[in-house]
């Protein structure tokens, strides 16, 4: 069995309802974003506008928006 591939992560261009943007996770090929209920998969395509984190800076992403680090570990695979 092998392990999965490292998530990198991405955050969003900042919106209205987002000024912060919202956090994305790219693992393989598919995009995830970051909802209350957990990873939802966007598709295949990164959003334009969207930055790339580094593991760091996603947990200060999580750390501003009160959500735990762990999730970070959790982005499905598919």
């Amino acid at each position: 069995m092998t392990r999965p591939e490292p998530a990198r992560f991405l955050r969003s261009a900042p919106t209205m309802a987002y000024p912060g943007g919202r956090l994305l996770a790219l693992r393989g090929t598919d995009v995830h974003v970051l909802a209350p209920d957990g990873w939802i998969h966007l598709g295949h395509t990164t959003p334009a506008g969207a930055t790339w984190l580094t593991r760091d800076l996603a947990e200060q992403w999580c750390a501003e928006s009160g959500t735990a680090p762990e999730v970070l570990d959790s982005v499905p695979t598919r």
